[in-house]
């Protein structure tokens, strides 16, 4: 069979052999209490409050191309060595905020209970003092040590809305990450970290300089539907 036979009965069937989109069900048992929560921040905040989506891009490479690359010109695009070279890791601290697209951020060499509580520290420096402010977190461990708990007890204020488990993509700074990594992290070439971190807090301020907000659209129950449409078609299939 040809080349352009297989094609055409693709086509036909409207298949994609060559995509694959990965997912995963969350199986937290309050799924629906911690979305129903999250989106509504997302939808209608609080009124004299600051709801901020907050995480850690970890272990971010300070990688180094083993050569040099040429320029993107005229019929011709930029090119780089496959290959590259290690050049340590750094953290990135990050806290969106979801009025205004403003992000809080900061660069750590770990993403420990104690590199959080700095980084909360340097949340409560940079918002006004008689706002309420209310952090999108993930589960990871650092998030619910006592010292942390200790120091939210301390700071009223402060209020963590956990995501579900399995379920980062409800946290809004993730959408940030993915357009720090493809315009400036991805594409860069960095010969040590300390010139990672520069060019990462560069992007944060240029960024800051004229943010544009992330708009969520989809309601909770819009969410659960396709939730229960995913449900049942991995079921039909055992």
């Amino acid at each position: 069979m040809s080349l352009r036979s297989v094609q055409r009965i693709l086509e036909a069937h409207q298949l994609a052999p060559h995509r694959i989109r990965t997912f995963k069900l969350s199986k937290d048992p309050e799924f629906v209490e911690k979305l129903r929560d999250i989106v509504g921040l997302y939808v209608d905040p609080p009124a004299h409050a600051v709801v901020l989506s907050v995480d850690e891009k970890s272990q971010i490479q300070a990688l180094d191309r083993t050569q040099p690359g040429l320029p993107m010109k005229k019929g011709r695009a930029g090119t780089m060595t496959h290959d590259y070279k290690r050049n340590g890791t750094t953290t990135l601290f990050a806290a969106l905020n979801m009025l205004d697209g403003r992000v809080i951020g900061t660069c750590m060499p770990r993403h420990r209970h104690r590199e959080f509580l700095r980084f909360l520290k340097l949340i409560d420096q940079q918002t006004p003092a008689g706002l309420a402010l209310h952090l999108i977190v993930d589960n990871y461990a650092t998030h619910k040590t006592p010292a942390v708990k200790r120091w939210l007890k301390a700071h009223p204020r402060f209020q963590l809305h956990f995501t579900p488990t399995s379920a980062s993509w409800l946290n809004m700074v993730e959408r940030f990450f993915a357009e720090i990594t493809r315009k400036r992290i991805r594409r860069g070439a960095f010969q040590s970290v300390t010139e990672l971190k520069s060019a990462i807090m560069e992007y944060l301020e240029n960024h800051n300089a004229d943010p544009k907000p992330f708009v969520w659209t989809k309601s909770a129950g819009q969410i659960l539907e396709k939730v229960a449409r995913a449900k049942q078609a991995l079921e039909s299939q055992h």
